[in-house]
Formats: C-alpha cells, structure tokens, sequence
C-alpha cells in the first residue's frame, strides 16, 4: 500500500501491544467499556481495527477525531490539499495557525492531541483510479468524506470491487444524507445514481453554501456508522438513507434497494476494473475532496483557445483579461454566479445574470458585442458561454478559471471562497 510521509510501523510500544489494553487505556475508554455492547472485548477490536478516511474537511474533521477519541486503532487519511482560511468555518480539525499547512499533517498533529494511544497513517496523494485499490486494501472500513461526483463514483467503485464497506455523507446548503454501502448485503452508491450528472448540473458547496454546523451532524452519524461496522453492532444504516434538514430540524429515512441492473454490482455488471468506470462528471470542486472547498481553476500558459467555427477565441485568461482592461479595451464582463457569490467578490463593472436565468435573459445582451463570461472556476460560465453561441453569439469569451484565477494571477487581494 502507498504511503505518503508516514511510518506503517507503531510509533510506540503502546500502539503495538494490540490485545491488551494499558491503564491509561482503560481509563480512556471506561466510558466504552461500561457499555455491554462494546465492553473490553469491543474496546480491543476497535484498537485493532483499521479505517481510512478520504478526505480532511468538513465531513472527514469529526470522522477523523471520533475515530480516534473512540480508540480505533489505526486511522488512515487521505488527501493532498493545504489549509485554507475559507475551510475554518465547518473543517474544525484545522486552526487558524494551520492555514497553508498541508491538511494532512495539520490532521495528524490534532488527531495525536486527541488521541495520542492510536496509529495515524498519513497519505498525502489524491485518490485516484491507479491507487484507489491500494489504499483502500489494508483497511477494514472506508469513510467518504469527499464533495465531488468524480472521487464520490470513484471511491464507490473501488469499495466495492475491494470488498470493503463504504460509509457514505453528504452536505449542501442545510441538508444533509448518510448511508451505508456494501454490497452484496447492501446497495451501492451506482445501485442508486448509475452515471454522472452532467458537467454544471449539480451546484457544489463552494457555489451554493453549506451551514458549517451540517458537517458535524452529517459526519458525527459517519463515524458512528464505521464504529458499529467495526464493532459488528447494532443496525447500521445499510440500505436505508438518513435525511436531515438542519433549516426544518427533521431527520427522515428511505429505504434502498439493490439494483439487479446496476453496472457494478447487479447480476450481469459491465464496470469490472476500475479502468472501466466513467468519471467524466466536471464539477468546480472535481479536484478537490472535501465539502465546501475552494476549487482550484485549471489554468493554462496556452494562448486563447479558437473556435473551429468562426476563430474568435472561446476562452481567456484572467491575466489577458487584465491587460485587455489595463489597455482600455475591457469586454462586456457577464457574471453568471448566484447573488450570494457576488458578495464576497466580482470584477468591476461586471454585470449579473446568473446562470438558471440566462437563456431567458438573453435579449438582454448584445450578439455583436465581445463578451467575457466568468463564474466561480470556470464551469457554470463554460457553459453559459456554449448556451450564447448556440443562441447566435459570436463573440463570447470563458473566463478560464473564473474569478477564482482573478484572485489568484491578478489581484490577490480579493476575498477567495
């Protein structure tokens, strides 16, 4: 199995005596041990059990330290991304003093505070369809604590073709979703949504919002489904998917249902290797791993892309926008952003028509005119920018990595979210 910048090795006695418990343990755990369904018995399978959480944020933070505070011995973590000050708000693994820290060292060190008896091994890599299965190999139980389509079918994939349970959540805005996947006993995640939605279909956290609190409920409940999947406890939430709207304060519950015609795990499955899985599904967050998080822009030193149609440019850089502005040339600047987004930040003299009203509103904007269009990293205005051209818009422009890239490459001063 691959790691990154640990030791699989105990880093104490205490780690490696695995079927005993020291006198510091059992008073640790006494609050466990009271209980008849955990016991010492309980108590010693949690510490040699092995859970690997897939990423550090909003959902993997509480995962990640009931985990350790519950005495599972070894805890492994997975993700390749750096603290960032917008994260603070629902990532309370991370501080204030850790911003820019890579989020798995900052993880290890809280996680070790927490809990210093228990094994945390470090995997600073991101997921990925050539190590899903390696990583995921030597635990007995995986927790998702990803926000992205692409890494959410990924890690699906490779749980169930690894034979591991999966511990699912998700987060938006104020609701929030837990289950259970583990075939042949279960549904998976495929069972219930068997392709990706198309690119810029489904809002992420970093463009609709998330209420911070959410991830300690949505997480809280993952980490006790993976605790009871290692004790072989009680009823977990296989087969059932746990809803919860922190705005209403009601929880629900649906039933799931094996699909025999799943392309996974149903009778005659088509996705066999991982290599066979389809993760085309582009989101702004598909590069990153945990709810709420900032995305990072694809941006490229390539010159504006041509359109094979008429050889205007279909895309720009914020860097060639900036000099078009600087040299009194500035295009039409279209936002197609929520009104929420443009209170954190927009471009001067920018105008607003977010995206679900575009193509109503498009008599509002000049066919002739050269056009800028821009969002958050690049996708939603990607698309608004294919709806124009289709609607007779010769002109029009992608802000390549969107405002995002703004902040990054021209004015670093601007609030990134």
């Amino acid at each position: 199995m691959t790691q990154s910048k640990s030791d699989s090795k105990c880093e104490t006695a205490s780690k490696c005596e695995a079927d005993t418990l020291s006198s510091s343990e059992l008073t640790r755990y006494s609050r466990h041990l009271l209980l008849e369904e955990v016991g010492k018995d309980g108590q010693l399978r949690l510490k040699q059990s092995r859970a690997l959480v897939i990423g550090m944020g909003g959902l993997g933070s509480p995962i990640s330290l009931y985990l350790a505070a519950a005495g599972v011995g070894t805890i492994g973590i997975v993700d390749f991304d750096a603290v960032e000050l917008s994260n603070l708000q629902r990532q309370i693994l991370h501080s204030t003093e850790n911003v820019g820290k890579k989020k798995t060292q900052s993880a290890k060190a809280r996680l070790l505070e927490v809990n210093p008896e228990v094994n945390v091994v470090v995997h600073e890599e991101r997921i990925a369809v050539d190590n899903a299965l390696k990583l995921i190999a030597d635990y007995d139980v995986v927790i998702d604590g990803t926000d992205n389509f692409q890494t959410r079918y990924l890690v699906n994939d490779a749980c169930v073709l690894g034979k591991k349970p999966l511990v699912y959540g998700s987060i938006f805005r104020f609701e929030g979703q837990a289950t259970v996947f583990y075939p042949p006993t279960g549904p998976c995640y495929r069972c219930i949504y068997p392709d990706p939605p198309e690119s810029g279909a489904v809002p992420n956290c970093a463009e609709g919002g998330v209420l911070g609190v959410l991830a300690g409920v949505i997480g809280s409940i993952q980490a006790a489904e993976a605790i009871k999947l290692l004790l072989g406890k009680g009823q977990t939430l296989m087969g059932r998917l746990l809803l919860y709207d922190a705005l209403e304060a009601n929880f629900d519950t649906l039933n799931l249902k094996r699909n025999d015609k799943c392309p996974l795990c149903g009778k005659q499955p088509k996705i066999k290797t991982l290599e066979e899985t389809n993760f085309v599904c582009a989101t702004e967050a598909s590069s990153k791993m945990e709810t709420g998080d900032k995305a990072k822009p694809e941006v490229t030193n390539k010159k504006q892309t041509l359109s094979d149609e008429d050889n205007f440019p279909t895309a720009i850089t914020a860097t060639e926008l900036s000099e078009l502005i600087k040299a009194g040339k500035s295009p039409y600047l279209l936002d197609v952003r929520s009104i929420e987004e443009t209170m954190i930040c927009n471009l001067a003299n920018s105008h607003l028509i977010p995206l679900p009203e575009l193509e109503f509103r498009l008599k509002e904007l000049d066919k002739e005119e050269d056009i800028v269009v821009y969002c958050h990293a690049g996708v939603r205005s990607h698309h608004a920018a294919s709806v124009m051209r289709r609607n007779g818009f010769k002109k029009v422009r992608n802000l390549t990595g969107g405002i995002t890239a703004w902040a990054l490459d021209v004015d670093r001063s601007m609030p990134r979210y």
